[in-house]
């Protein structure tokens, strides 16, 4: 990778602590960005700042908006809950949450910054789920209960961790000229199964699908198999990517699209 391919950026890395997100935040620091962790765990490992957050509550969202920086260059929404956690909480952190901090993070984003979304291999059929992720656009943390109920997405299966990446997927495909009048560009990666300290809350919910796609792979990933692309997206040379998702899943996307279509 090029030396100091982010030099002097402010990056806030949400889900800093473990993780994706401690091998990004890491990667950032030595490219020579100035990395602003958040996350329910502290550790200051590769961060300026760090700040603990709940982002699961709005108003903790709110107060942790107001208190970071303004001139910030590039925005990373790494955290996530697995799919063992209870839906309404899932979907709290990995959906409602991330855009309620990425909304009020507009206004204190320099022009040209990039935001990277960290959604999942698991996000492949969101076009089955265009009907859901439609209704869900405005759907926050009061109206969330709601919204699950009237759309049946439970934890059951891993649907709620599921949904939570299609729709992911697809807001980020939506955004991709929402900002563009300030040059502010959205994209996201989708790991496949990677070897972090969640990854047991994988196998346990996923079962036979879990062990079908260890078959057909060669070996999980690694974060640092992740954290390249994503400091790649932060950087000057990726200013034309916009509304773009990027698997980096060892070949898995392929796979399934290769059987879908009988290549």
């Amino acid at each position: 990778m090029v030396k100091d391919l982010l030099a002097g950026k402010k990056i806030v890395v949400t889900g800093s602590s473990s993780g994706i997100g401690l091998e990004t935040a890491r990667m950032l620091t030595d490219q020579g960005a100035v990395v602003l962790g958040v996350d329910m765990n502290k550790n200051f490992d590769h961060v300026e700042e760090f700040y603990r957050a709940d982002l699961s509550d709005g108003r903790t969202i709110d107060a942790l908006v107001d208190v970071l920086p303004s001139g910030i260059d590039g925005l990373v929404n790494n955290a996530g809950l697995p799919p063992t956690r209870p839906a309404r909480q899932l979907l709290a952190v990995n959906l409602v949450g991330l855009r309620q901090l990425t909304y009020g993070l507009i206004p204190k984003l320099n022009t040209g910054a990039s935001i990277v979304n960290l959604a999942s291999l698991a996000g492949f059929g969101w076009p089955e789920s265009v009907d859901a992720i439609k209704a869900c656009a405005d759907v926050g943390f009061d109206d969330l209960d709601a919204f699950i109920d009237r759309w049946n997405i439970t934890s059951e299966g891993g649907r709620s961790y599921f949904f939570s990446k299609e729709a992911l997927i697809a807001w980020t495909m939506q955004n991709r000229w929402t900002w563009r009048d300030r040059g502010i560009r959205m994209n996201c990666v989708s790991p496949g199964p990677v070897d972090t300290p969640i990854l047991g809350d994988f196998l346990e919910t996923l079962g036979a699908r879990a062990e079908e796609d260890a078959r057909v792979m060669d070996r999980p990933g690694t974060a640092p198999d992740i954290a390249p692309v994503i400091a790649f997206l932060l950087s000057d040379m990726t200013t034309w990517i916009r509304g773009t998702n990027i698997p980096i899943d060892g070949g898995m996307s392929s796979n399934i699209l290769c059987e879908m279509h009988s290549l």
